[in-house]
């Protein structure tokens, strides 16, 4: 497979989305852009086990909007660059990925936007680097501090994330993951999903997405890294300054609905949506919903 084809900007045929590869901290990213450089930012973050594709129900409506949209193909996935060294995935570098990506793009600052570990990484930036985000959005991910605080003591989320442990063994999460074209990794999306949300070429998609060279072992990374140096990659401050927009699919199978409110609480200006019979990907259950509560986050006064 070439690089850029198959899982570039051209899966989105009919929307004028360009591919690009600019400079992370340390490699060279992959991503997608839309709109107008002379138009606000907007960065559009992925998680596990997505790549910039996961965000295409919401790039067309910011651009509409009036906001230029960069989805990236964080570290690791996809066509970005993946680093042998599980250290290369500590959140502090993916967060200084973030700020090179929005330099690179001539800017000083930008909304952010994550979904799930993408969600992570947001947060991070905004505490580690405040003047870099204009405004937060956050899609089912808890503040760093609350997903700390619920791992040491709420045996409930405790068990919805062992598989952070599983994926922490060399070697077997990937035979596990990549097993029968990768059917572990789209059934663990397609179970939580309501029907119709991801379609047979949106499964295709994925799975070249996955098969890339190195691509499923750098997504791991991600959780082996987190495991190893949670303690040296805690933010510097707990408070976000932000307005902050969290958007919560309530029947998430991996993090409880509780931890919403309470990362909110960690929010000088903060506003909490949420969805009572969604599930982890609201982003694909919910896409208008979704991408109209973003535009009003960011065009708010």
């Amino acid at each position: 497979m070439t690089r850029g084809q198959h899982t570039d900007a051209s899966l989105r045929p009919g929307m004028d989305v360009t591919s690009v590869h600019l400079p992370g901290a340390d490699v060279e990213l992959h991503a997608v852009t839309a709109g107008s450089p002379d138009d606000p930012l907007v960065v559009l973050l992925h998680g596990f086990p997505e790549f910039w594709y996961g965000w295409h129900a919401q790039i067309q409506p910011l651009v509409d909007a009036g906001f230029r949209v960069l989805v990236p193909d964080q570290r690791g996935y996809n066509l970005s660059e993946k680093p042998d060294r599980i250290a290369s995935y500590r959140l502090e570098t993916l967060s200084r990925d973030v700020r090179a990506l929005i330099k690179a793009l001539g800017e000083e600052s930008a909304h952010v936007v994550g979904h799930d570990w993408g969600g992570g990484v947001a947060w991070d930036v905004a505490l580690r680097y405040p003047g870099v985000v204009d405004r937060l959005a956050i899609c089912n991910a808890p503040h760093p501090s609350v997903f700390r605080s619920h791992l040491r003591s709420d045996w409930r989320q405790i068990r919805k994330s062992l598989y952070i442990l599983f994926f922490q063994l060399p070697a077997v999460p990937e035979w596990v993951l990549s097993r029968n074209e990768y059917d572990a990794l789209w059934t663990a999306m397609t179970d939580q999903a309501e029907p119709g949300s991801f379609t047979p070429a949106d499964r295709h998609a994925y799975r070249r997405a996955w098969s890339q060279p190195g691509a499923l072992s750098a997504m791991l990374n991600w959780y082996r890294a987190s495991f190893r140096y949670q303690n040296q990659d805690t933010p510097p401050r707990e408070r976000i300054s932000q307005p902050t927009l969290v958007i919560w699919g309530e029947q998430d199978f991996a993090l409880r609905s509780e931890m919403a409110l309470e990362s909110i609480e960690h929010c000088q200006s903060g506003r909490l949506e949420r969805f009572p019979n969604v599930g982890h990907w609201i982003t694909h259950d919910r896409p208008d919903a979704v991408s109209r509560l973003l535009v009003d986050h960011f065009t708010a006064e």
